[in-house]
């Protein structure tokens, strides 16, 4: 299998390139598992949040929840992990529709009725692992919305693709996305 390597946090990683569509490859971080990854992302991402003001931190599910728990135990802030499949004691949810490059389908986020009041009316970072086409944020953001919270930053270990369209993301480094 082909690799990309990359540095962050003062690691490196070899990360396995996957065709997502024809002629279209990216390099696919899974921190699941890598701990000493997490906990030096977490770290650093923690520095970099350091000047925001907020009160809550929010990923979707799942590669990201290491990192989040881990973010949280260094800033000290409750976390919320929307959830990707339904289950009845979730209660009433708040949710919203997105597309994942990875699995080129659509998906719904929801907002557990539990984890509501940590949104309402807060101050919301919304954390990814990787933001490579931005669907996951939207729809992220569109939960936050739709619960009252107000989005006040976006961090991620990664972006990718178009630079500039992430100039806004707090991140700790940049992935290309290859073409043929």
């Amino acid at each position: 299998m082909s690799t990309h390597s990359v540095q962050v946090a003062g690691l490196t990683r070899e990360l396995p390139l996957f065709e997502v569509a024809p002629g279209v490859t990216i390099a696919i971080l899974n921190i699941l598992g890598d701990v000493e990854l997490v906990r030096a992302c977490a770290k650093e991402l923690a520095s970099k949040l350091a000047a925001k003001e907020y009160d809550v931190l929010l990923t979707a599910e799942a590669k990201s929840i290491p990192l989040i728990h881990t973010l949280a135990e260094e800033t000290n802030k409750p976390y919320v992990v929307l959830r990707k499949n339904y289950k009845s004691y979730m209660g009433d949810v708040i949710s919203a529709e997105t597309v994942s490059i990875t699995t080129n389908s659509n998906q719904t986020l929801y907002l557990d009725a539990k984890d509501q009041p940590l949104v309402a009316g807060h101050r919301v970072v919304l954390l990814d692992d990787v933001v490579s086409t931005g669907s996951t944020q939207l729809g992220m953001r569109t939960v936050v919305e739709k619960a009252g919270g107000t989005v006040v930053a976006e961090a991620a270990i990664f972006t990718e693709g178009d630079r500039a369209k992430w100039a806004h993301v707090i991140a700790l480094g940049h992935l290309t996305v290859f073409t043929s």
